[in-house]
């Protein structure tokens, strides 16, 4: 019977050292790309414009949305919650990126024409 515990034991443990080596390599992954982007900076993503912002951009907010989701899901263990309780943690917490992404996106464009322009009335 002792032998049976400690070899479930094992099995809990080796599957804990998974997860953890898992996530390790999704995450590298991920910082590795961005890090990668970031020195070279590919010409077509800096040409490409979308929602008057440069797609290498977008590939920046989004890689970032998801290593802080991913962080979420597996340091704050939501994948073994309920589907309840994981969607109002990380659909708060990616409504408000997003709306903070768009706010700070809006005024930082509207700052950088009224520096490169001068001053400039928003027709609503």
């Amino acid at each position: 019977m002792a032998h049976d515990a400690s070899h479930t034991n094992e099995s809990k443990s080796n599957s804990a050292v998974k997860r953890i080596w898992t996530v390790f390599i999704i995450l590298s992954v991920v910082t590795i790309v961005e890090v990668v982007l970031g020195i070279f900076r590919p010409e077509f993503l800096e040409d490409t414009y979308l929602a008057r912002m440069k797609l290498l951009n977008w590939i920046f907010i989004i890689l970032t949305v998801y290593k802080a989701y991913y962080i979420t899901w597996a340091f704050m263990h939501m994948e073994h919650e309920t589907k309840g309780l994981r969607r109002s943690v990380v659909w708060t917490a990616v409504f408000l990126i997003a709306y903070l992404v768009f706010i700070l996106l809006t005024e930082g464009d509207y700052i950088h024409d009224v520096y490169a322009n001068g001053f400039q009335n928003w027709d609503f």
